[in-house]
């Protein structure tokens, strides 16, 4: 527990912060509410931060992460002073530039050079000094002609690049970012990332909140994770990405664990947790959409098809255990797919690709592919089971996976049966500092040949 002392010596020193909200079934209820004469309540109290305290080092780059609905963005907008705690206690060393809700503190009529300046206004930098700047906040933000026009016709990632163009450039000793970056493309993104670098350098206090666990493992000192509006772990980045992802796929566990309980009650002979998962994938669910119970199952997914044969159940883990929806670099993954057949298929094909967040494809095949080139027969009413496996040397970051079936009819990529894209998620969680930037990691070879003196005449 942080002491008061730290108070003076942190860029931000939070003390058991809580924010309260009045929760209203209806607008009939908040009115009834306000004009019943004996003051009877008719809301429910929602604790958006309950019992917050942290400090924050000046100089470090600090991340928080969390599950939507945890409070992130309700303790980002407390720092910034757009919110004011229930209770408790902020301490604030330095001027803050914050970057949160779209366009928050823009004047939809007013041009982008008119917010810039009323901006710099706002955070006192007038006149000459704010003259200076413009030239560098409309070159990084990059927007062209818009610069001059009203922002109620920008874009979403136009708003973005220019928010961040004028918080980098208001000599901040704090920057607060929640999920900006997610907006802009991959340009954008690159040159904010270079800039914080810069900041860092420059030892400038940064929080990060967002939903990227590879740019909190690679950019951040530290990172916090809130639960329901406390704080469940603070410490090392990486470790705090696996609380996380505990976090993320615990009512999926819990509800498993549950039915595992049951079933090794009605058996004398108990088996491991770790191999359980897997025979049920084999034995479990005759014919009913299982793939819902997986941990790293993405309830997000898109599911087409002409209902010729489905998809009822993967698992997806590697040689260390089951799905745990996280793997190491350079882990071999194992794919494995139940199909339920409802006609038969002379050649029946079966697929995957592994996607990148942004939807770029990394890798893909299939079973009808010239590489695999293993259709199937399959029989109508029956349930088939196929496996994949490959060696994975991914950026440390998230990935979706998806899984089709097929008939191979000599066209490629054959006649579509059913697909259901970004079926699951994992994340390749990296044990240290990324060597390596990029998709890739090529696993490259060097070699420093001796030196060769080349003898020359000089006239």
């Amino acid at each position: 527990m942080p002491s008061d002392r730290t108070l003076v010596q942190a860029a931000i020193a939070a003390r058991d912060l809580k924010k309260k909200y009045r929760l209203f079934s209806s607008p009939a209820e908040r009115l009834k509410e306000a004009l019943h004469p004996l003051r009877r309540q008719f809301h429910r109290e929602f604790w958006a931060l309950n019992g917050v305290t942290f400090d924050v080092p000046k100089g470090q780059t600090l991340g928080i992460i969390g599950v939507n609905g945890c409070g992130k963005s309700t303790l980002l907008q407390v720092i910034a002073g757009i919110l004011q705690p229930t209770s408790g206690r902020l301490q604030v060393d330095g001027k803050i530039a914050a970057l949160l809700e779209l366009g928050a503190g823009f004047n939809p009529e007013f041009t982008g050079r008119d917010n810039v300046i009323l901006n710099g206004a706002i955070t006192g930098i007038v006149g000459s000094n704010m003259t200076r700047r413009l030239p560098e906040i409309e070159a990084f933000a990059d927007i062209g002609e818009f610069f001059d026009q009203p922002v109620k016709t920008y874009s979403s990632g136009m708003f973005v690049r220019l928010a961040f163009a004028v918080a980098i450039n208001v000599d901040a000793d704090i920057l607060v970012i929640d999920e900006a970056f997610a907006v802009g493309d991959a340009r954008f993104q690159n040159k904010c990332y270079e800039r914080l670098r810069q900041f860092q350098n420059d030892g400038k206090t940064i929080i990060l909140v967002t939903h990227d666990t590879a740019a909190v493992a690679n950019h951040c000192d530290r990172a916090i994770v809130l639960d329901h509006g406390k704080i469940v772990f603070d410490g090392r980045p990486v470790a705090a990405i696996d609380r996380y992802f505990d976090l993320l796929y615990l009512a999926r566990r819990r509800s498993q664990e549950s039915s595992r309980a049951e079933e090794k009650k009605s058996s004398s002979e108990e088996t491991p947790v770790e191999n359980q998962q897997e025979l049920e994938f084999w034995g479990a669910g005759e014919g009913e959409d299982r793939c819902p119970l997986q941990p790293s199952y993405n309830k997000h997914e898109t599911r087409i098809g002409n209902g010729g044969a489905e998809i009822i159940d993967f698992l997806l883990f590697s040689s260390a255990g089951s799905d745990t929806a996280g793997f190491l670099p350079g882990s071999r993954i194992h794919l494995l797919v139940k199909v339920l057949a409802k006609q038969d298929f002379d050649r029946l094909i079966v697929g995957f690709a592994v996607k990148a967040v942004d939807g770029v494809e990394i890798y893909g095949t299939n079973t009808g592919s010239s590489l695999l080139n293993q259709p199937s027969k399959v029989c109508a009413g029956a349930i088939h089971f196929f496996e994949f496996s490959f060696e994975q040397w991914f950026h440390p970051s998230d990935y979706f996976v998806d899984v089709g079936i097929g008939e191979d009819d000599g066209s490629m990529p054959g006649r579509v049966i059913e697909v259901r894209r970004s079926l699951c998620h994992f994340v390749i969680q990296p044990p240290g500092p990324t060597p390596f930037v990029g998709l890739v990691d090529l696993k490259p070879d060097f070699t420093h040949h001796r030196m060769r003196v080349v003898a020359t005449s000089s006239g």
